[in-house]
């Protein structure tokens, strides 16, 4: 699903580009009619009113190109405004929503990329932007809106290359803002009010809820929508130990003498669809008499309210999901933790490592209960590519295996 809204972004982006050039293309050939009927568009007549082109050509055009032959000289000025931003904002998201479709199906390298000059660069194609902007809009023709375009292109490209996987959840959310306002332009060009609001919404809302996440993870809203801006620099710190696997029975011999149970989801239960299992094994658990509940991270998944809307969908009673500012505290009265496909939320290096990629970032500190147990598929670093000290640690284990499976294993064995 995150992926899937990545992608339908970048199409909301690309229609974007597209009816900016259509409107584009259109006044040219509008214009054109007029001078072919050896009229001047928008020349003024003396009743105060504008030329208007014969009824026979104006009937033969589109309901665009009709649109268009009606507008005032300041309307058709307004109208190359509105092409120029639906233009520029649609080809940043175009790219910047391909290179996070890349990101989030593990096909783009997750780490923070950036191409020698990094921001500098981003600055320059935006100045360059700006200026090739006031020439097209000063007359000199459109082959300064296929130049922008590259340079809108490249933004959107290097601009998400430079986010790395811990902060890929508020870039969806940034996506989804980028492509209401593209879709609100579109609604201008098109003199669509319905596109207008729609974007509009979608746009202030999105951007409000990157602000919130941002907020929730002690990032910069401004350092993370000019791809990473500052952040710490230096050699992170160096994970000592070995990890420790455990299988089905080890964890179920944990779960059968534990009395309370906290069980932290994240994006491997969406990949492998594990939360049916999850759900039964809560169930199962809590029939048994444990204390078994859900900790939430604000951004866990890729997506927001990725966990909450899957854990709903398996039929896990709302009253025991808690976000982590709910449920943080207790960890230390926690018999067993079960980490389901996590890395980033769960990992202690956010407050001990202060050159850590996410320093600071606000995590489940899972560590400080009795016991962790780790579902993971296999040794790699996650997502976001950053080593977790946490699958180090003396008190955690890691349970192998795809996460349905490895869930589905401990059912039977519960007693």
């Amino acid at each position: 699903m995150p992926e899937l809204a990545a992608i339908m972004h970048s199409l909301v982006g690309l229609a974007a580009v597209f009816v900016g050039f259509k409107a584009d293309i259109m006044i040219n050939n509008v214009g054109g009619l007029f001078a072919d009927n050896s009229l001047v568009m928008g020349t003024q007549t003396a009743d105060g009113g504008f030329v208007k082109l014969p009824k026979e050509v104006y009937d033969g055009l589109s309901a665009f190109g009709q649109l268009i032959a009606k507008k005032t000289p300041v309307e058709i000025n307004i109208l190359r405004v509105e092409l120029v931003l639906g233009i520029w904002i649609g080809a940043v998201t175009f790219t910047g929503s391909v290179i996070a479709y890349g990101k989030l199906a593990g096909k783009v390298d997750t780490s923070a990329k950036k191409l020698p000059g990094g921001h500098l660069l981003n600055a320059g194609a935006a100045a360059l932007s700006l200026l090739l902007a006031i020439m097209y809009l000063g007359g000199s023709g459109s082959w300064t809106l296929i130049i922008l375009t590259l340079l809108a292109l490249f933004i959107g490209y290097h601009l998400i290359m430079g986010i790395g996987g811990a902060d890929m959840p508020v870039v969806v959310s940034m996506l989804n803002s980028y492509s209401g306002w593209a879709a609100a332009a579109i609604g201008f060009s098109l003199g669509n009010d319905l596109l207008i609001v729609v974007g509009a919404l979608v746009g202030s809302s999105g951007a409000i809820l990157s602000y919130i996440m941002c907020k929730a993870m002690n990032r910069s809203f401004v350092s993370v929508i000019l791809g990473g801006f500052g952040g710490p620099a230096g050699e992170q710190q160096a994970v000592e130990g070995e990890q420790v696997a455990i299988d089905a029975d080890g964890v179920a011999t944990a779960l059968n003498e534990a009395d309370s149970v906290i069980i932290v989801p994240g994006y491997g239960m969406a990949v492998a669809q594990a939360q049916q299992a999850v759900s039964e094994l809560t169930t199962h658990l809590r029939g048994k008499g444990k204390n078994v509940r859900f900790a939430i991270h604000p951004v866990a998944g890729r997506l927001p309210g990725h966990m909450n809307v899957l854990l709903a969908e398996a039929k896990v009673p709302y009253d025991i999901v808690l976000e982590m500012d709910e449920i943080n505290e207790d960890f230390p009265d926690t018999d067993v933790v079960i980490v389901i496909g996590s890395n980033d939320i769960v990992n202690p290096a956010a407050q001990d490592d202060p050159n850590s990629p996410i320093a600071g970032m606000p995590v489940l500190e899972v560590w400080k209960s009795k016991q962790v147990f780790v579902s993971k598929r296999g040794q790699g670093t996650g997502y976001s590519g950053i080593e977790n000290p946490l699958f180090f640690k003396e008190n955690t284990r890691m349970f192998y295996g795809d996460a349905k499976d490895s869930v589905t294993s401990l059912l039977s064995r519960i007693s």
